[in-house]
């Protein structure tokens, strides 16, 4: 039985933090993955392992900053032995810090490889998570075709919806990427026109997207975690729970 994870970005407007987990603990789910604003200076680590420990989840995959991840390795590496986290991911990137070249994203993808060492060597796996940027082809390439050779040690946690919002087809990508791909986010586009007040996000299994194929070609990977995330449902608790029931079908 596959145990489902929930991306606490998802709930971030729908404070506190403790309810959700109990919340989410209680519909079903046994995972969480973390983000930054959780693991900010001065956050007790040991009050969040408190909640986690009580609503009855773990933390197996966190978001954190890249420049946490290249400047503060140890604090990276001290979140995740605080929490359980197994897989540390960089979340993204601001534009005014996207390369604007197909070099400028090979030597990204070389700074991703040497920052994450120090986690590598502390026995962290290090992924990247995608947006549509990633997908947008810079001279000829797709960027995130350069990360991934420029840092041969990285791993991606492919986001699907964001994968198809760049203009790629996902089970082709999956296909093609396969051994690199250790979790992956799922998550739903509405229908054109629909869900203006969630951004045109839509509940897993409740979009556009054909999660039959896009879910046979995930599970011969190594992806070890299935994320539903939601960048802002208006009701965190339908979300969560139509979700859940949806990929416990697929």
């Amino acid at each position: 039985m596959t145990d489902f994870s929930y991306q606490l970005y998802s709930s971030r407007n729908f404070p506190p933090l403790s309810d959700t987990l109990n919340m989410l603990g209680g519909l079903g789910y046994t995972q969480v993955e973390g983000y930054g604003g959780l693991f900010e200076d001065g956050v007790d680590l040991s009050a969040l392992k408190a909640s986690l420990d009580a609503a009855g989840v773990t933390m197996p995959t966190a978001h954190i900053d890249i420049s946490i991840i290249r400047d503060r390795p140890d604090r990276a590496i001290e979140i995740a032995r605080a929490l359980g986290v197994k897989m540390v991911n960089g979340p993204y990137l601001q534009d005014t810090a996207r390369p604007k070249t197909a070099a400028g994203w090979n030597d990204f993808g070389e700074m991703l490889q040497e920052a994450a060492q120090p986690l590598l060597d502390a026995g962290l796996v290090v992924g990247w998570h995608n947006h549509d940027f990633e997908f947008t082809r810079v001279e000829g390439h797709l960027p995130q075709n350069l990360m991934l050779a420029a840092a041969p040690d990285l791993k991606m946690e492919l986001d699907v919806a964001w994968c198809v919002k760049g203009g790629e087809d996902p089970v082709a990508w999956i296909n093609a990427h396969a051994d690199r791909i250790v979790a992956a986010h799922i998550k739903d586009i509405a229908a054109p026109g629909e869900a203006a007040d969630e951004d045109g996000w839509a509940d897993v299994g409740h979009g556009t997207l054909d999660w039959a194929p896009i879910m046979e070609a995930l599970r011969k990977t190594p992806c070890a975690y299935f994320i539903a995330e939601h960048d802002n449902p208006n009701d965190h608790k339908r979300f969560a729970s139509r979700s859940l029931a949806a990929m416990q079908a697929f």
